[in-house]
């Protein structure tokens, strides 16, 4: 994972290493040493701008990859991994179902501009994985084409998700959701990978 971060966003580990060396590479508790720089308006300030170059290439690339066009402002709240019924994506649409009905019910309803992002594979003949692919992209083509909606939500899900893709997601995420069944999860790599980025 330390690697990963590394190749996947240089800048930001380039910005970790001018502050408190490269050893947190290998030494994953080095990066306490940052703790110190939380008050540091300057650094926080150039930790956003990174963070929001990460966004907008993530934004350029579902636009070229789906045709949605999708709000760099706005939270970015993935879900990629195996699909799987004990992955649960049902759930995390069903929170955006929840999120458009308040919407709908009060179209000048103030709520946080959030872009749900969905992403992974699923083995060919597993037809509820199919099917759940199918629940997030219905979803997507109500709320993405909805005028009450406008920016406020939009919902994606990447195609043909592989390393490539993951190099730009993982550190343009601000929220993974991981919400496996409880002694379910297998490893949990891609958690790891979100939690370096």
């Amino acid at each position: 994972p330390r690697r990963w971060m590394v190749q996947s966003n240089p800048r930001l580990a380039q910005l970790i290493t001018s502050k408190i060396g490269d050893g947190w590479i290998k030494h994953l508790d080095e990066l306490r040493r940052l703790e110190p720089f939380v008050e540091d308006g300057g650094f926080r300030n150039e930790w956003r701008q990174i963070k929001l170059a990460l966004k907008t290439d993530l934004a350029g690339y579902i636009q070229q990859r789906t045709d949605i066009r999708v709000n760099p402002d706005s939270l970015f709240d993935i879900q990629v991994e195996r699909i799987h019924e004990y992955k649960r994506q049902h759930l995390n649409v069903l929170h955006i179902i929840t999120l458009y009905n308040r919407i709908k019910a009060n179209p000048n309803i103030d709520i946080v501009p959030r872009t749900f992002i969905f992403g992974g594979k699923a083995a060919p003949g597993y037809f509820m994985a199919k099917l759940m692919i199918k629940f997030v992209t219905a979803v997507g083509d109500v709320v993405n084409d909805d005028p009450d909606v406008r920016d406020r939500l939009k919902v994606v899900f990447l195609p043909d998700y592989n390393v490539t893709f993951g190099q730009r997601v993982y550190p343009a995420a601000e929220l993974s959701e991981q919400i496996s069944t409880a002694g379910k999860e297998a490893s949990g790599t891609g958690n790891m990978k979100f939690s370096m980025n």
